[in-house]
């Protein structure tokens, strides 16, 4: 849908809009919606070689795509869906990350095992959406 705000950080992001055409946030009003986030790094846009690091980075990568679409991070994020290519290699990684990055709040949360996901070496992709009531404020002014 045209006319809604969205947002793409540079490097992967600015990757991801010229070669796959998307875009890795898009605000809906108070909403902010964020495409599958991998462990990738952001100049780069290779994979950490480390499973265990490539879901924190992924948990990184979603903290700034949330901070680039106008919002404050993960302590607005209320639903998580993760996707995995080996759930017992990155299931309690996971949970780690969540206590880390939202210590006072729990999202709801869907883990879903999958064969594989968009890169070949990928094992984990992150999507968020995230409740940014300030930042809508802040967008509306900004379009005034």
């Amino acid at each position: 849908m045209s006319g809604l705000p969205s947002y793409v950080y540079p490097g992967a992001g600015e990757w991801a809009r010229e070669t796959m055409h998307y875009s890795q946030a898009i605000r809906v009003g108070d909403r902010i919606f964020i495409a599958g986030q991998g462990g990738w790094d952001r100049t780069s846009i290779s994979l950490k070689q480390d499973t265990l690091e490539e879901v924190d980075q992924a948990f990184d990568n979603v903290d700034r795509t949330l901070k680039h679409a106008g919002g404050k991070g993960w302590s607005q994020a209320y639903r998580v869906v993760t996707y995995s290519t080996d759930i017992e290699a990155t299931h309690d990684r996971i949970v780690e990350n969540f206590k880390r990055w939202m210590p006072n709040h729990q999202p709801v949360w869907t883990e879903i095992g999958v064969k594989q996901l968009g890169m070949d070496t990928m094992h984990i992709e992150m999507e968020v959406q995230a409740y940014d009531e300030e930042g809508a404020a802040e967008a509306r002014k900004a379009r005034a």
